[in-house]
């Protein structure tokens, strides 16, 4: 009989530490494949991308306001414009952005909640920006933008300069000329030119300009 319940008893146990040495095995199984995913993301410099991820890069958006430059969701309600190439150094030295680029957005040494490498730091740079709705100031006739292409009208002000127009006659300046050619000199624009416009970034420097 003794020998019997001795027999029960170190059955109970062998079956107790198999349970034991079972959970430990399963748990140290899991534990180390869990913990190493996380620091494999963390290693790889994995972030969240889209808003926020870098500062008004490009495809991000803006608020309204060109002179303190927000950025937000570009879905949200205050979303006004859409970054279509962003550059470092300043827009004069740098390349000419999107011929229907609606205005421009010079960014200069900051500290934002978010940025490039996260530092705090913004190098200084400009971003070429889109408007999400219209008016398009940058498309051809549209009175604005940073460039001057073919399409456009402009406002002889004097002193070899002009000022672009809207063709609809809506804008601050009323269309005098319209650029309806884009040439590499003088000599190659038509008969009709009545003023030669001064093109950035495009191949042909010269616009050939008629009345209107």
């Amino acid at each position: 009989m003794r020998e019997r319940r001795a027999a029960g008893v170190h059955a109970l146990l062998c079956a107790v530490v198999c349970a034991v040495l079972c959970v430990l095995l399963l748990t140290g199984c899991r534990g180390p494949a869990e913990r190493g995913t996380a620091a494999d993301g963390a290693a790889a410099g994995v972030r969240a991308s889209g808003y926020g991820a870098v500062f008004l890069a490009v495809g991000e958006c803006s608020s309204f306001g060109a002179v303190a430059p927000t950025e937000v969701p570009c879905a949200g309600e205050r979303a006004a414009a859409r970054v279509v190439a962003r550059e470092d150094g300043r827009a004069s030295n740098g390349p000419p952005c999107p011929a229907t680029t609606d205005f421009v957005l010079h960014i200069s040494e900051r500290r934002p909640s978010a940025d490039e490498d996260g530092d705090g730091a913004v190098p200084r740079g400009y971003a070429c920006m889109r408007k999400l709705r219209p008016p398009h100031p940058g498309d051809p006739g549209g009175g604005g933008g940073p460039r001057t292409v073919v399409g456009d009208c402009v406002h002889d002000i004097g002193g070899g300069k002009v000022r672009e127009a809207a063709c609809d006659g809506g804008g601050e300046y009323a269309p005098q000329f319209k650029v309806v050619e884009a040439v590499d000199t003088r000599a190659e624009c038509p008969a009709s030119t009545g003023l030669y416009v001064r093109l950035g970034g495009g191949e042909h420097p010269v616009g050939c300009a008629r009345p209107l």
